[in-house]
């Protein structure tokens, strides 16, 4: 089946939103509408439809020009089984004594590494972007400091491969959310495919706001693999369920963020042990005064 995209840009997050929901009512009816602001500091905001058959050219100029965004642009999707070109390209990742991979490389798996199983079609948290890999990368340099975190969570989770992998480091449980339905059923299933259902406990949450979440802290290691806008709002209350001395490990930042996220968490109490760079994104490991 042919898959057609239509997308385009424009300012503010308001007109983005008002965009994306005009495109719903679009006939052919599109089978997705995605609005996202661009991470590249422009303040544009990029809104995209997939549709089944050809889109209404005409109708989407109508809603560009109406909604002050750019000319949509429409193309053809060639005809790809996308899981199995990713099976293909992408190799297992190694972080330090993390090894990630799909089913389709088991047969490859070292001995004596910390192996997590994550399936191709598992888009984001493969271990294979920057800021997995980058957060994979702290927690292996934590251990060889001889870090122990007897209290662990994964905010943000996504596939929950960080919260997977400490708790294949260290004999207590592991907590994890996300705020979306998806991903904590993503998350569940990794769980289930890495025997991991009795370690890690993962709950559809906003931040830290779920009652198992406030009961568990104070947390000597928090992941948060989000984005930069997120992680600002989200300091104070990751100083508040934070230990004295305990490590954040933070990603989902571009490089020229960094400074700014660091500022605001020295503002909450917490100081810079590590930073890194994988292309364009930074991995923060931070640690709480105390």
């Amino acid at each position: 089946m042919p898959t057609f995209t239509a997308l385009t840009t424009l300012t503010g997050a308001r007109a983005a939103e008002a965009l994306g929901a005009a495109m719903e009512v679009l006939h052919p009816e599109p089978t997705g509408v995605g609005v996202f602001e661009m991470e590249d500091g422009s303040g544009l905001w990029e809104v995209g439809g997939y549709f089944t058959e050809p889109p209404d050219v005409a109708g989407l100029a109508l809603l560009a020009a109406a909604h002050g965004a750019q000319d949509f642009a429409v193309s053809q999707l060639p005809e790809t089984d996308w899981v199995a070109h990713v099976r293909r390209e992408l190799a297992p990742v190694e972080a330090g004594r993390f090894f990630v991979y799909g089913s389709h490389d088991a047969d490859k798996v070292p001995q004596g590494r910390a192996a997590l199983l994550i399936e191709a079609a598992m888009a984001f948290g493969t271990g294979h972007h920057g800021t997995t890999l980058g957060c994979l990368r702290a927690l292996d340099r934590l251990l060889d400091q001889g870090v122990h975190a007897r209290r662990a969570v994964d905010i943000g989770c996504g596939t929950a491969v960080l919260a997977m992998a400490a708790a294949l480091v260290w004999p207590e449980p592991v907590l994890a959310s996300d705020i979306d339905t998806v991903a904590v059923e993503v998350a569940e299933a990794n769980l289930r495919a890495n025997g991991l259902m009795d370690r890690v406990r993962c709950v559809e949450a906003a931040g830290f706001d779920h009652p198992l979440l406030a009961q568990s802290a104070p947390y000597d290691l928090i992941f948060a693999n989000i984005l930069k806008g997120p992680l600002v709002a989200l300091a104070p209350d990751m100083a508040a369920h934070a230990a004295p001395g305990g490590h954040a490990i933070l990603s989902g930042i571009l490089n020229e963020q960094a400074d700014e996220v660091i500022a605001v968490y020295a503002r909450n109490g917490y100081n810079l042990v590590d930073r890194a760079a994988i292309v364009d994104w930074t991995t923060l490991t931070l640690r709480r005064a105390g």
